[in-house]
Parts: structure tokens; C-alpha cells; sequence
């Protein structure tokens, strides 16, 4: 048995210590936000927080984490979709097809919280999910308009 704080509450389940973190996310917990892309941390669909910095939890075993560490999901990161990521993401209709847009959205709202005013260069550099419908254009629209909004 093992225990992570995961959106703000401990979270007791059982997995060896190579399980990635995402599997224990979707499989053990029910969590299933955070998305299986490609396995190898190169997507980022199944980016998620720990300790504030975004994460690919594919790539994650659980023996590289500590109970003290605290996870987020996209599930924890507003529990009525009011984070201003998200907000920005609905009203400019960011998403295609959405499947990356759980990993975008945990990037991008990690990026607001260490960088309020992003350049468009600091955009680029931090946001280095792949969307394969391509709304880039829209994702940086959206993460400039939540910055503005996270000011207000």
C-alpha cells in the first residue's frame, strides 16, 4: 500500500514502485483528466502538477515521488472549472478535438502561476505540448487572456 496527496487529500491505493504516476492517476484513483498520449513524455497529455511545476506523468514511477509531494490533476486544479485557464479556454473555444487539452491547460496554468505576465517567447518555451489538431494560435490567445484575467 502506498499513500500520495493528490488534489489536496491523501490517497491511499496499491502499485509497485515502477507503476507510472499516470497509470495510478487513471487506473487505481479514477481519475481520468489527465490523458495517455504517447507514454514517452514527449506529448504532454498527461501533464500534471507536483509541488507546482508541470510534470508528465507517464514517464513518473511512483518510487520517484515522496507522500509529501502534492499532486494535481486536472480534476484538482479547480473544482467548478473556474481557474482562469479554463475560462480563457472555454470562451475562445482553445480546443479542437480536446485531447491534449487537460495537459495544456495544467502547463499553462503552471506557466501563470511562476510567469503572471508571459511573453509570447515565454509561451513558446513553456508550452511544449504537442496538439495535433494545431491550436496553438489559440492557446496562446487563451493563456494571454487568463493572465489578464488572474490581474483583474
Amino acid at each position: 500500500m502506498a499513500t500520495l496527496n493528490v488534489n489536496g487529500k491523501p490517497r491511499v491505493f496499491e502499485a509497485e514502485a515502477d507503476t507510472p504516476l499516470l497509470w495510478v492517476l487513471r487506473e487505481q484513483l479514477g481519475l481520468t483528466g489527465t490523458k495517455y498520449g504517447c507514454g514517452i513524455a514527449q506529448c504532454g497529455s498527461c501533464t500534471v502538477h507536483i509541488d507546482g511545476a508541470p510534470v508528465r506523468s507517464c514517464a513518473l514511477p511512483l518510487a520517484a515521488l515522496n507522500p509529501s509531494q502534492k499532486i494535481v490533476t486536472i480534476e484538482g486544479l479547480s473544482p467548478d472549472g473556474t481557474h482562469p485557464v479554463q475560462k480563457a479556454w472555454a470562451a475562445l473555444d482553445v480546443p479542437q478535438c480536446g485531447f491534449c487539452q487537460s495537459g495544456m491547460i495544467m502547463a499553462a496554468a503552471a506557466l501563470l502561476a511562476s510567469n503572471p505576465k508571459p511573453s509570447d517567447a515565454d509561451i513558446d518555451a513553456a508550452m511544449s505540448n504537442i496538439c495535433r489538431c494545431g491550436t496553438y494560435i489559440r492557446v496562446r490567445a487563451g493563456i494571454k487572456q487568463a493572465a489578464a484575467a488572474a490581474r483583474a
